[in-house]
């Protein structure tokens, strides 16, 4: 199956059943401009409950590096994903793994993936200059699977049951990113829909 991160947990009991489901990464969110905003602390104590093969990945957006870091290995996570407009030079040689976020409208946006640095990961998501994802809109898959051809991708944007298999056709993701559209309300997880998602998964 392919890797799956379910992003935007806020809550114990989100986060376990995803790592029940078979999810191999959680995402918290540390910009306070995000519904799905959840507090170091809060994080820390969540992911203190999780099996040691689940990743908590913090998200941040245009924070500075220290607060970034000084989160990390607070909450102790395992990798930090920078969803703003983060330069290259920010984060190549940081002491932690890195999914480096890439809004994608067009096939120019694509290209920008080769300047991310070989050892950070790119997450591919919709366009939105303001809510920087959970947006539950769809990347262009063609554009996408262009980029995904060339090095390892998380592919996001809009995800759910009905449409993540063929996602995956399209794209041939490392992973997939699912927030907003296994949601009943930001930052709180549908069960059904989070059962639904990795039924569909399990059944590709």
């Amino acid at each position: 199956m392919t890797h799956v991160k379910i992003c935007g947990i806020t809550t114990a009991e989100d986060a376990l059943l995803a790592a029940e489901l078979g999810a191999s990464a959680l995402g918290f969110v540390f910009w306070p401009h995000s519904p799905r905003y959840i507090e170091p602390i809060a994080a820390r104590a969540i992911v203190a409950r999780l099996p040691p093969f689940i990743t908590p990945v913090g998200v941040f957006v245009n924070q500075p590096i220290p607060t970034v870091l000084a989160i990390a290995r607070f909450a102790r996570l395992g990798a930090v994903q920078l969803h703003g407009d983060e330069t290259a030079e920010e984060y190549a040689t940081l002491p932690t793994r890195v999914i480096k976020a890439l809004p994608l409208r067009n096939a120019q946006d694509g290209g920008a993936a080769g300047a991310v640095p070989s050892n950070a990961m790119v997450l591919l998501d919709a366009y939105d200059p303001v809510r920087r994802g959970g947006t539950g809109r769809a990347v262009d898959w063609s554009v996408a699977s262009a980029v995904a051809r060339h090095r390892p991708v998380i592919l996001s944007g809009g995800l759910h049951a009905g449409n993540v298999v063929d996602a995956i056709a399209a794209v041939h993701p490392y992973g997939v990113d699912a927030s907003s559209g296994i949601e009943v309300s930001p930052g709180r997880k549908d069960p059904a829909k989070l059962r639904a998602l990795f039924a569909a998964l399990r059944e590709s």
